[in-house]
């Protein structure tokens, strides 16, 4: 399954390479949700409060209230839910799932502690874990800091506490290199929890080919520039 991406940043949408250089924006962001309305699920992400330079949570609460209401879509939010109090408050917004990902992780380890206080305030079933990926080392804190620590390693560990994974190849993020589809199935064989990947996706037969191995494709920057072959 497709899953449209918005990434916002400076109240525009916009499209990153390797997380770092902005390839477009766009600013008629509503339009962008009325483009993407006829999907079942959509990824909203809070690019500035995953970096912590800010926050466009007004625009984010209303995208996700609109595509909810008006379109019925399912949405998951990410970006800049640090705390049990701030991921109580997302899913109050009514959104399907929430995805988590810095937090997860304190001192080069997994914080158990705030996962656990997350899964008795937030059901498990509306957390997604979010295992980014740079040069072979999880990433976090908006693709800004890495760790130690593999993808592969913590997957079992974390478990217990979400839904499933949301794994981006930053390496190939907004490149539309295509999917490194040898790494998405090394992580299919380290966990029984539903994935979703993301990084360099281009093109229908990529999604095929990832739907065949059990995992959906969050896409951004092929449909962005209307091109997914």
């Amino acid at each position: 399954m497709l899953i449209p991406c918005i990434d916002l940043q400076d109240g525009q949408a916009v499209q990153l390479v390797h997380g770092r250089r902005r390839e477009l924006a766009v600013g008629d962001v509503f339009g962008l949700l009325h483009k993407f309305r006829s999907y079942p699920w959509l990824h909203v992400i809070d690019l500035d409060a995953a970096m912590g330079k800010g926050s466009n949570e007004e625009l984010a609460r209303a995208l996700c209230t609109q595509a909810r209401t008006e379109f019925r879509m399912k949405v998951r939010f990410g970006g800049g839910i640090r705390t049990v109090p701030r991921a109580k408050k997302i899913a109050g917004w009514g959104t399907s799932q929430m995805i988590v990902g810095s937090a997860v992780f304190r001192a080069g380890k997994v914080n158990l502690c705030f996962l656990r206080d997350l899964a008795r305030t937030v059901h498990r079933k509306r957390i997604v874990i979010a295992l980014d990926t740079w040069k072979g080392r999880i990433t976090t804190h908006g693709w800004r800091r890495s760790i130690v620590l593999q993808t592969e390693e913590v997957m079992a560990q974390l478990e217990p506490y979400c839904a499933g994974f949301l794994c981006t190849d930053v390496d190939r993020e907004g490149t539309m290199m295509g999917a490194n589809l040898k790494w998405f199935r090394r992580l299919r064989d380290a966990t029984h929890h539903p994935i979703i990947a993301a990084g360099g996706i281009r093109s229908k037969r990529e999604i095929l080919a990832l739907d065949k191995i059990g995992m959906d494709a969050a896409v951004g920057m092929a449909l962005y520039k209307d091109c997914l072959s």
